[in-house]
């Protein structure tokens, strides 16, 4: 029986070294304008453009894809290639502008194509940003279903970038409640759904909706509510709550730790999935979002006016704070990470 994420053919630590590799390689830096600014490993990189900085990130939906093709539904998955960007791009303060897609397709399907077109714009709608070209990849050699990604485009001043580190003992968490699975852990949960003979269109036991519905549920899009938080207070630093989970924390300050002593209901498909796989606590939260899709940090006076900027679009509520020590801890549960590769407490 798979129980982890690792034994379901995703190891975190492989992907850390492969990062490691590659990020190893990359020696040469431009000078002048459009020098970088930030390091690789923030949730989105910025190069520098005079009085503002410009930042690019870029993601994918992952196999999310695979649901799609099981529940032949293909015009949510749009959202979530434009979702896993931008959300990465506010997390330093900079406004998603502009969006390009990546499609590779193994067979030509126009009504797929016209699918995933109606997501895409429905993400960039919600996202204020405007999708101005792509490409459709046609390799059967490389792929033999389909890949979406995309990459985004946005600005920020310099003055208004927000790096994490302003960080302190004293800050609060607050967590912007997540739509569901969003688009990680999906190769887990498609683990532990086919090893229980389970196939998606069935209903998640105790509930009225199917296990494809919840799967295929589009990621959160938090641009317009944390643009308006991150301009009416102050805000010492954001995390997108994607692969990782509770450890996307630490990539925001080392030197603190992040003590989640309030967490958020996990949606019902979490527990599901939990109890059918076996999969400890540790495992859950080590690798999905468990509910808290986003997370803002601040100080604590100023909790109540990022708060009230969320509203309505989002019901957030402070679910920790920050103290002296290292890595993030989740009390409730005795669980704890010194950092964000790998799983070493």
């Amino acid at each position: 029986m798979v129980r982890t994420y690792d034994e379901a053919g995703v190891s975190q630590d492989e992907k850390a070294a492969h990062i490691a590799a590659l990020v190893a390689a990359l020696t040469y830096r431009r000078k002048g304008l459009g020098k970088p600014l930030t390091k690789i490993g923030h949730f989105t990189g910025l190069v520098d453009f005079g009085s503002h900085a410009l930042s690019l990130c870029t993601d994918s939906v992952g196999t999310k894809v695979l649901v799609a093709k099981e529940m032949r539904t293909w015009d949510t998955i749009g959202i979530d290639c434009v979702a896993m960007n931008v959300n990465d791009m506010i997390c330093i303060g900079a406004e998603p502008l502009a969006f390009v897609d990546y499609v590779a397709i193994a067979n030509y399907d126009r009504e797929v194509a016209r699918q995933i077109g109606i997501g895409l714009n429905r993400g960039a709608e919600m996202a204020n940003v405007s999708i101005i070209g792509g490409e459709i990849a046609v390799v059967p050699e490389i792929v033999r279903e389909l890949d979406l990604a995309g990459t985004c485009f946005g600005v920020v001043r310099k003055s208004k970038i927000i790096d994490g580190r302003a960080i302190r003992p004293g800050d609060v968490i607050i967590g912007l409640p997540s739509t569901g699975i969003h688009s990680n852990g999906l190769t887990l949960a498609r683990r532990v759904l086919a090893e229980n003979a389970i196939t998606i269109p069935e209903l998640i036991k105790g509930t009225d909706r199917s296990w494809g519905e919840a799967l295929l549920e589009p990621t959160a899009i938090y641009v317009r509510p944390v643009l308006r938080a991150v301009r009416r207070a102050k805000v010492h630093g954001m995390a997108h709550m994607t692969g990782g989970g509770l450890r996307n924390l630490v990539r925001l300050k080392g030197n603190v730790e992040f003590r989640i002593s309030a967490p958020i209901e996990p949606p019902t498909v979490f527990p599901a999935l939990q109890s059918l796989g076996g999969i400890e606590d540790r495992e859950m939260y080590g690798t999905f979002n468990m509910g808290m899709g986003f997370a803002i940090v601040c100080p604590k006076e100023e909790a109540h006016k990022v708060l009230t900027a969320l509203e309505p679009d989002v019901q957030a509520r402070i679910v920790g704070e920050v103290t002296k020590g290292r890595g993030v801890t989740l009390p409730s549960k005795d669980l704890a990470w010194s950092s964000y590769s790998g799983s070493g407490s």
